[in-house]
């Protein structure tokens, strides 16, 4: 059912009237990114704006300090929309231009468009605002703005704490090279660091007084890449050596840190695989005689899609279509597409399962299908999804084949396409918004649709309790 109303129309002009407003939003938090729980200009950003635009604000969510709630109406549904703006390290890159050329070498940009991500969620949530107000309808709006989506996990840590326990309904986006609906799950994950603790010694002299913690660290690599061979072909496991204990190899190393990423196709999974990851740093620990202490820093559970929202929005996408790019939005588009590989290229159509055509920019939406399909990489919404039926658009910002986490993306967020892809999505997301406040029948499916794919299981947060937000261990990286 795809729920259009006439209602819709009047909506999609409430964005319009607002746009430029949020592309300037957009390309303000452009200009400063910022990493994993450090979005302190960003987040101020979108705290001015919802204080523009009339909602009542919640700061420090789940103690975040860079996490808020913005909330408007009374009584009714609420319908939440998600947006996000941290960055990524080492991917600066100058706006419009088609070549790499770093605004700061080694610094951060926005490679996964999360200045655009952001910037759509509240545009949506503050064209529905107002037409609650202008229509005297009971219901809640929220924008929440959530950090460290890239490896910081900050809604889980969100919804360990409460803040999605009322909530009916929850959208959100992600930039992407087509106009459609989010038809995929995502892997649950866990952010791990293993710290070994030995003994220095002399390494010539005495080096039987030595117990090595970068012995250990080796050790538990080496196990885990053994007991690769035993866990689903589907599960993922990265790691990264922090700290090697120093540069002197003639020290027996005191001290060795290694983080682990851990991820699986579901939650119940992604626990089992964390213990028996967990059992070989015990074991190195054991075979080196040193000490060694865990410590989970961010988990995500994985998506559950939800058919009812993900059909209504599908419905919506084909009555607005897709956005009215120009010939100066192709050129553009065809001056990013002449630095990508033909393998990038037929990744971003293989990804669909859909034939390649040549074309620059999107100018269709992609089709439903039946199969639920499974995304390679991990997303913090998961943990939302498991407590609110959540649904999620991609909206058409990036030249097709242009590949997340690059500088292509950063070149790409500022210009006039990405804005109008952010523009059109935000419509979409609105009016997704108010049909769920609309139609009862809507939100019933759609809680009816997230018992039936938990079959039973309830949501246990991959997040430890006791666990802290990471915010001082992600400031010191």
């Amino acid at each position: 059912m795809t729920y259009i109303t006439p209602n819709h129309p009047v909506i999609w002009d409430m964005v319009d009237q607002k746009r430029q407003s949020f592309i300037d939003l957009s390309d303000r938090v452009w200009t400063t990114p910022e990493t994993c729980y450090m979005e302190t200009e960003s987040a101020a950003a979108h705290r001015e704006m919802l204080e523009k635009q009339g909602f009542r604000i919640t700061e420090n969510v789940a103690d975040i300090p860079t996490a808020l709630i913005g909330e408007a109406g009374a009584g009714g549904p609420v319908i939440a929309f998600l947006g996000e703006y941290d960055a990524l390290a080492g991917l600066s890159q100058k706006a419009g231009l088609t070549s790499h050329d770093p605004v700061v070498t080694g610094g951060n940009g926005h490679g996964c468009g999360h200045n655009l991500l952001g910037s759509a969620s509240l545009l949506a949530a503050a064209a529905l605002k107002d037409w609650l107000q202008q229509t005297g309808t009971p219901g809640r709006v929220r924008y929440y703005g959530c950090p460290a989506e890239e490896g910081g996990a900050a809604k889980a840590f969100m919804v360990r704490s409460g803040a999605f326990d009322d909530v009916d309904i929850a959208i959100s986006w992600h930039p992407s090279n087509f106009a459609g609906v989010q038809r995929e799950t995502s892997l649950a994950n866990c952010r791990i660091d293993f710290d070994f603790f030995g003994r220095a010694a002399h390494a010539a002299a005495v080096p039987e007084l030595g117990r090595s913690a970068l012995d250990a660290v080796e050790l538990m690599n080496v196990g885990v890449n053994y007991m690769r061979e035993h866990m689903p072909s589907d599960y993922r496991i990265h790691y990264a050596i922090l700290d090697a204990g120093g540069i002197s190899p003639n020290v027996v190393q005191a001290y060795a840190k290694v983080s682990y990423v851990v991820r699986a196709t579901e939650l119940g999974g992604l626990l089992t695989l964390i213990e028996r990851v967990k059992k070989v740093a015990e074991g190195a620990a054991l075979m080196t005689e040193t000490r060694m202490e865990s410590t989970i820093l961010a988990g995500v559970s994985n998506v559950i899609v939800n058919t009812p929202l993900m059909d209504a929005m599908q419905g919506i996408w084909e009555s607005l279509g897709p956005p009215p790019f120009d010939s100066d939005d192709i050129a553009f588009a065809e001056k990013i597409r002449a630095t990508l590989t033909p393998e990038d290229i037929a990744a971003s159509w293989s990804q669909e399962r859909l034939d390649q055509r040549d074309i620059p920019l999107a100018d269709f939406i992609l089709p439903p299908h039946n199969e639920i399909r499974q995304m390679g990489g991990s997303t913090d919404v998961g943990d939302v999804s498991w407590v609110v039926p959540t649904v999620q658009a991609y909206g058409p910002t990036l030249a097709v084949g242009t590949q997340l986490h690059t500088w292509q993306v950063v070149a790409q967020g500022q210009s006039a396409l990405a804005h109008k892809g952010m523009v059109a999505t935000a419509k979409v997301m609105a009016a997704t918004g108010l049909a769920a406040l609309e139609n009862a029948d809507l939100r019933e499916a759609a809680w009816a649709d997230l018992r039936r794919r938990r079959k039973g299981q309830d949501y246990v947060s991959p997040i430890p309790d006791g666990a802290a937000p990471p915010v001082a261990a992600m400031a010191a990286r």
